[in-house]
């Protein structure tokens, strides 16, 4: 039996969740058509909506579907540009960090590329915590020229929470927009979305034992945002096309799911993921915790191994029926470091050798045993192997 370390990737779709996406899908109607069945499926759309509202802490309003937590992104990120830019041309600075998810990343750097944007990045430290100090001198003498601040609550790759509250408060003062890529939030950590101060929020339905392809930006009813698909005006007309009322109800009911166990969930998870640092740091000594004693996700355990390749440890451990990764799946495959760690200050051989253990509802103490079992013969290999020649 193979054991499955890779939550942050994606969680497998609760059993609850995947006989009630089923069965919705099995549903006739548009949520768009004046007719019974079209109705049904619009009330269960709106369900769906006034559900999740309700476990983000925001308005029914607020809630606009999407594909996930990239779409989201791209949305808030571009939607919220286009708009201050709109309405001063001078406001073209969008403050993010090296840090992000590419989710994030690439819509900037590409607003950035074709639109005029000014790329300016918020220091962090060796554990990847924002600088806010920074942040607070840079607002106060450049404030008039930043269109928004993109930063994300949970970094997907090192666990570290972020200080969303402190980072809005700044930027408050100034009227400028904070968007937050919380998909590696939402099921981990409390989210209040309106008492958060965020303009917009990104969230997605398979980091919580959801369906792949569900997804949500929170918009506060106050912000503006330009869309980037015309169509038929759904979603507030933010989001045209029709909408996908099962995945919709899917999401909801796998959000509600995580949030509710959230507090035994937490505890239960620290115990396992104290037992990997404590088993990990004996065995490999010289190993290095990525985030240190920044804040942070029980579930998300980012180690360094010097001298070791991390594809190494990943194809040793997945011979031996461990599943892991070395970071965000949305660059697997990708021969280069993790920009995460490099943001960080790591080296290119330190990064190299990252290792991303991430835990969900369905790990046992049995998977931390085969883990553990298997980790000593693979970190020796790994070792006695190196790092790849450049």
């Amino acid at each position: 039996m193979r054991i499955y370390l890779d939550h942050a990737a994606t969680t497998p779709i609760r059993p609850e969740v995947l006989a009630s996406y089923t069965q919705a899908l099995s549903a006739v109607g548009n949520p768009s058509s004046v007719h019974q069945f079209g109705q049904d499926a619009r009330n269960t759309l709106e369900a769906a909506r006034e559900s999740l509202a309700g476990t983000v802490g925001a308005n029914r309003s607020e809630i606009v579907f999407t594909s996930g937590g990239t779409e989201s992104d791209n949305l808030a990120i571009k939607g919220l540009f286009w708009q201050r830019i709109a309405e001063a041309s001078n406001r073209n600075v969008i403050i993010t960090a090296a840090t992000e998810h590419h989710g994030a990343l690439d819509p900037i750097y590409w607003l950035a590329d074709h639109q005029g944007a000014e790329v300016v990045l918020l220091p962090v430290d060796h554990r990847g915590v924002f600088d806010l100090a920074w942040l607070d001198n840079y607002l106060a003498t450049s404030a008039d020229r930043v269109a928004l601040i993109s930063l994300m609550w949970v970094n997907n790759e090192t666990g570290v929470i972020a200080d969303i509250q402190s980072i809005t408060d700044l930027a408050s003062r100034y009227g400028i927009p904070v968007h937050s890529d919380a998909v590696a939030a939402l099921g981990h950590i409390e989210i209040d979305f309106a008492a958060s101060g965020l303009a917009t929020m990104a969230i997605s339905g398979h980091k919580v034992g959801g369906p792949v392809g569900s997804g949500a930006l929170v918009v506060g009813r106050s912000v503006k945002i330009t869309s980037l698909v015309h169509g038929g005006g759904q979603e507030r007309g933010m989001r045209s096309g029709t909408m996908d009322s099962a995945g919709a109800q899917a999401f909801a009911l796998a959000a509600k799911l995580a949030s509710h166990s959230l507090l035994d969930e937490s505890a239960r998870l620290a115990s396992l993921s104290g037992r990997l640092i404590a088993s990990i740091s004996k065995i490999a000594q010289d190993a290095v915790f990525s985030r240190g004693d920044a804040p942070g996700l029980e579930t998300t355990l980012n180690f360094t191994f010097p001298g070791c390749s991390a594809d190494s440890m990943i194809f040793l451990l997945d011979a031996a029926g461990v599943s892991v990764s070395a970071g965000s799946a949305c660059t697997a495959g990708v021969n280069r470091p993790s920009h995460v760690l490099l943001g960080m200050g790591r080296t290119e051989d330190e990064a190299t050798g990252a290792l991303r253990i991430s835990l969900g509802y369905t790990t046992t103490e049995t998977d931390v045993d085969r883990f553990l079992d298997a980790f000593p013969s693979v970190h020796a290999s790994a070792k006695k192997a190196g790092l790849p020649s450049k």
